[in-house]
């Protein structure tokens, strides 16, 4: 055991200070906000002011909210531009200053926190003394020194941590204090690094807002993490206007924003939304993972939905509901009759399309046009088209008339009368699909619109559907702004390798300039239009702006900071069989041992998994442990354990949140847990549509330990000769 740090106390005295003055900032804003709230009265100048200053106050007191996250974790010692000597400066979550104004702890997004996290001894930008700290709240556990200059070439002193040197053979910042936040065990939700940042990541984190920034990371790289931490800086450095433009960040599936939800919350951003892309399409039911009773997609009809071609095929689907009428419409008036000819349908309809871009809004013009058109057919006196709307719209003929011309439709509406026909099918899409993609899209029609579950491969679908057509008008004829499609100034991608070119239109025409953070990992894509290069996503993401030469860039994270060595071996294995060419993450560390294999006859496998579940358990202290199945298994494995009396819960109902969780592979993309226990990865390859890809992402899950447990013969890079 190293001897206390001489600065220790000191610094334990000014981490004491720092929470003091932020409970006295809290306290402060809870006095402004309760002024604030006394007076309900004056003009609405007034109460607008007053609202817009709790909204204020609202976000600041969010912010000041740390919950068991530290306040402070390191500081720098720079020589001051000003004045001769050293200035030293804390550096934390937030800013916090004490009753004169004066920093007591600087944000980790000022400029002047940057060498905290970019400084090296060849680059020492200026600092003296890079110092890190282990705490657990407001309490203190270690010290370590990073020293710079002639001399000292980052030699410090290591309190209570690893012993000799503090800067790591590999390079990395604070080596000792970063081991120690990787090993702790995890929560079942993922956790900032916030003080942790290594400068790979921080280039990232700091990089210009401008145009697409694709971050490629293998796994354990901390690519999620690095781009959640980009948006609360961004925010930081952008608060006006980017708070008022929103920040979005697209999740793959719920388990996963679960798992996320705390990171920026801890970071003083609460005000982000997170959300699947089911979330941007509103008034539809979209099945879930565990609706085991819902229609799914073939393969080949998942990979059509998917395709940019689906854009022709929607919009001529929308054309073929403009229709003209077969026949001439004669409708009793007065002591007369009126006419709507078939040819000035035809007119009426030929012109719309040349006048609309959107299919709802041209509703009310055809609506008038063809009024118009049945009064000049009154032979008998002067009649306006007004008059002629309020006799005849209540009549069935009229009703039908304009649902065959030119109905008000919603995009499931559109969809569902697309996908139950096979006539309609044919028509929007025999010019663009082939006759097995146009089977593949065919589904049974439901009796009412409202009942029907959607598959994750038809969200898409209606969002060019709702581009096609438009918000229905109001009463009024107009249509409201709230109901058309929000944009957001920057715009986060987790898992982007597995979206299809449809989803990546539906996430592009949600951005206002373009300015986005994608990451994912090519060796990982196992969605229905797998990758091979980010050029592939990238076309479909960004456009060409007037005015604007936006670059887009591609950022590789190479070094993996959460799988062992001994697990990312193997793992590679498994990404050469899948991905060849692809470079894999340099581990950073090694596991308590190397991954265990346990072969066993087919009636056993069930008894396997649960001692090796126990044996998991108790090997991780009390960690977090996963059992990851092939999809088709979940339920067996699930009462298996449950007949073995071992508490545990489902990812796709609770997350992570039990210390034991079934997770079916198809779910366990961007998840990190202690233990992993891989149940038949001969199933996972056979089964899934990316199978070798599938199994590399369950394979490098785990920060611990890992143990694969199977009957059926293993995939061939498993195999150990």
């Amino acid at each position: 055991m190293t001897a206390q740090h001489p600065d220790f106390d000191l610094e334990q005295a000014h981490i004491d200070r720092a929470y003091d003055c932020l409970e006295r900032s809290r306290q402060d804003a809870w006095k402004v906000r309760g002024l604030t709230e006394a007076g309900t009265g004056g003009t609405f100048q007034n109460r607008f002011e007053r609202n817009a200053i709790d909204e204020q106050l609202v976000r600041r007191l969010t912010e000041l909210e740390l919950g068991d996250a530290a306040l402070v974790f390191g500081r720098i010692d720079r020589e001051s531009d000003d004045v001769p000597g050293i200035e030293s400066f804390h550096i934390g979550r937030l800013a916090v200053a004490d009753e004169n104004r004066d920093p007591v702890v600087v944000d980790w997004r000022a400029p002047v926190a940057e060498p905290f996290y970019r400084a090296t001894g060849r680059q020492p930008m200026g600092l003296a003394r890079r110092r890190h700290f282990v705490v657990e709240g407001p309490k203190l556990l270690g010290i370590e020194d990073e020293l710079f200059g002639e001399g000292h070439l980052g030699i410090g002193h290591d309190d209570g941590l690893a012993d000799g040197a503090v800067i790591h053979s590999s390079g990395l910042r604070g080596y000792s204090t970063l081991m120690a936040s990787i090993e702790r065990g995890r929560t079942g939700q993922l956790g900032d690094i916030v003080a942790t940042i290594q400068a790979e990541q921080d280039e990232i984190i700091r990089s210009p807002q401008a145009g697409v920034l694709v971050v490629q990371g293998g796994p354990g790289t901390g690519k999620t993490v690095v781009a959640l931490h980009r948006a609360a800086y961004l925010l930081y450095t952008n608060r006006f206007p980017l708070e008022d433009q929103g920040v979005l960040v697209i999740g793959p599936n719920r388990v996963f924003l679960r798992y996320i939800e705390r990171v920026l919350p801890s970071l003083g951003e609460a005000g982000i939304e997170q959300v699947i892309l089911a979330d941007l399409v509103p008034d539809v039911l979209v099945a879930s993972p565990a609706d085991v009773d819902a229609f799914r997609d073939s393969a080949i009809g998942a990979r059509t939905k998917g395709d940019v071609r689906m854009v022709d095929v929607i919009d001529k689907a929308v054309l073929d509901r403009e229709r003209a009428l077969r026949d001439d419409i004669v409708l009793p008036f007065r002591t007369g009759y009126v006419r709507l000819r078939a040819s000035e349908s035809e007119r009426i309809i030929k012109a719309a399309r040349r006048r609309f871009r959107r299919h709802n809004s041209g509703r009310k013009w055809v609506e008038n046009e063809v009024w118009a058109s049945v009064a000049s057919s009154w032979r008998e006196g002067n009649v306006s088209a007004t008059e002629m709307r309020d006799a005849l719209r209540g009549t069935d003929e009229m009703r039908t008339a304009f649902e065959r011309m030119w109905p008000l439709l919603t995009p499931a509406q559109l969809l569902h009368d697309l996908f139950g026909s096979k006539a309609l099918l044919k028509s929007a899409g025999q010019k663009y699909l082939s006759e097995q993609e146009i089977d593949s899209l065919h589904r049974p029609r439901s009796a009412d619109v409202n009942d029907v579950r959607w598959t994750e491969a038809d969200v898409a679908l209606l969002d060019e559907a709702f581009v096609a057509l438009g918000p229905k008008p109001g009463k009024n004829g107009k249509i409201d702004e709230a109901d058309e499609i929000r944009t957001y100034g920057h715009i986060v991608v987790d898992e982007v390798q597995d979206l299809t070119p449809m989803q990546l239109l539906m996430v592009a025409r949600r951005s206002l300039s373009g300015s986005m953070t994608i990451v994912g990992d090519i060796a990982q894509a196992t969605g229905p239009h797998a990758p091979e290069s980010w050029d592939d996503v990238l076309q479909h993401l960004s456009a060409p702006r007037r005015g604007r030469d936006d670059v887009n860039r591609v950022i590789g994270l190479s070094v993996g900071y959460r799988i062992p060595g001994q697990i990312m071996e193997l793992a590679n294995r498994v990404m050469e069989a899948a991905t060849p060419g692809l470079r894999a993450p340099t581990a950073v560390r090694l596991g308590p041992e190397p991954p265990a294999f346990v072969a066993v006859s087919q009636h056993e496998l069930l008894d396997a998994v649960v001692a090796t579940t126990t044996r998991m358990v108790e090997s991780v202290g009390g960690g977090n442990v996963a059992v990851v199945t092939p999809n088709g298994m979940a339920d067996t494995v699930s009462l298996a354990l449950s007949a073995a009396r071992i508490e545990h819960g489902r990812a796709s109902r609770t997350g992570l949140d039990t210390g034991v969780t079934v997770v079916p592979v198809s779910l366990v993309k961007g998840l990190e847990l202690d233990g992993v226990v891989v149940v038949e990865p001969g199933h996972i390859v056979a089964d899934e549509r990316e199978g070798m890809r599938s199994l590399y992402v369950a394979l490098t899950r785990s920060t611990q330990r890992l143990a694969i447990v199977h009957a059926d013969p293993l995939p061939a890079p498993l195999r150990l000769e």
